[in-house]
């Protein structure tokens, strides 16, 4: 089958016809015809994630989800996966979760009829979701959230000389590019920002709060906890974060829509302003690294290798490349949230702490 052929044309032919359109709009059509075209994990693919790259990572998953689950005595508690890729972390957390003496109901929250058929494959009796409006509501919720914010549109506002403007995509000719908007946006500016110099950038991202107050609320009234891995940062800051990322390299984001994964880093503190709103208790926020050690990474590591001497070496690599600070480990942050009624999240407070 040949490859798709990209939406630059489409988008040239809108921009013609209805003038620049807002960045999200642009990364919203982009990345929906991307997933919807193509598997794009693997040393294959364009991007690898943290499931992809050792066990321990859907293993270490699966015993957060099974402590949480067995403290609150909620055993009819359902596993929800959002953008779960091929199904490899929901196989390795629900292995974890079965030694524990649970075997939920699967239910993954997944547009991409690719990777559909990839998780079906994986792990038959998954039920799919085309978003979380459809999850089921009469049971508690084990929310897992591995890379997934990253790729929901993004909203930028740019400092111009006449004030804050939203960024659009325009014509340079038969190119596409980013461009200020012509209607003021002062007024969707946070106080901290509002002072920033000429061409600086402010990202936000409406949908990801969208979903994640949707979640909490889903949490409170039902039961449930929920667990975010993705790269970003704790605290507000400005800039522009958005990357296109084609056979693990990064390339111009506004050449070839549609063939490349487009992401933005996700602001962990709009999730958690989202998730308290809708309820929820923010029972953490810390870089990746720490948690995953916290969480006991470092002991599967060493089980692990001890048990296949001759894989030792790989499962060391993992390792490090999870949790070290100059590969995953800072760069990736990690959240837990859950109804106020549950218990507290393992693992979060010493990771805080470190």
């Amino acid at each position: 089958m040949s490859a798709p052929e990209d939406l630059t044309d489409h988008f040239r032919r809108l921009i013609r016809l209805t003038g620049p359109i807002p960045l999200a709009q642009y990364m919203a059509e982009a990345n929906a015809r991307y997933y919807a075209t193509r598997d794009p994990l693997g040393a294959a693919g364009d991007f690898i994630t943290a499931p992809e790259i050792s066990q321990m990572f859907g293993e270490v998953v699966g015993g957060w989800l099974a402590d949480i689950r067995a403290r609150s005595g909620a055993a009819d508690a359902i596993y929800v996966e959002l953008g779960p890729g091929r199904g490899t972390l929901a196989r390795d957390a629900l292995k974890v979760l079965g030694m524990a003496g649970t075997v939920p109901d699967v239910h993954f929250v997944e547009g991409s009829p690719a990777l559909r058929e990839k998780q079906g494959d994986l792990l038959a009796g998954a039920r799919f979701h085309n978003d979380v409006s459809t999850l089921p509501e009469d049971r508690p919720l084990l929310i897992v959230a591995n890379e997934f914010f990253d790729a929901l549109p993004v909203r930028q506002l740019v400092r111009t000389p006449d004030g804050w403007r939203e960024r659009m995509v325009g014509l340079d000719g038969e190119s596409l590019v980013p461009i200020a908007g012509d209607k003021p946006m002062d007024a969707a500016i946070p106080a901290r920002f509002a002072d920033l110099p000429p061409d600086s950038i402010v990202e936000t991202c409406p949908a990801a709060s969208a979903v994640m107050h949707d979640l909490a609320a889903r949490i409170v009234a039902q039961g449930g906890a929920m667990i975010v891995f993705d790269y970003g940062y704790l605290a507000p800051q400005p800039g522009s974060t958005f990357q296109a990322l084609s056979k693990h390299r990064h390339h111009d984001p506004f050449t070839a829509p549609g063939t490349a994964d487009l992401t933005c880093h996700v602001d962990f503190a709009a999730l958690a302003d989202a998730a308290r709103r809708g309820g929820a208790r923010l029972d953490g926020m810390a870089e990746q690294g720490a948690v995953l050690m916290a969480l006991g990474m470092g002991h599967r590591a060493a089980a692990l290798a001890r048990a296949n001497p001759g894989q030792a070496g790989a499962v060391i690599a993992g390792l490090e490349r999870l949790t070290a600070p100059d590969a995953m480990g800072r760069l990736f942050k990690a959240m837990a949230l859950a109804a106020p009624t549950w218990p507290e999240s393992a693992g979060f407070a010493d990771a805080e702490m470190g």
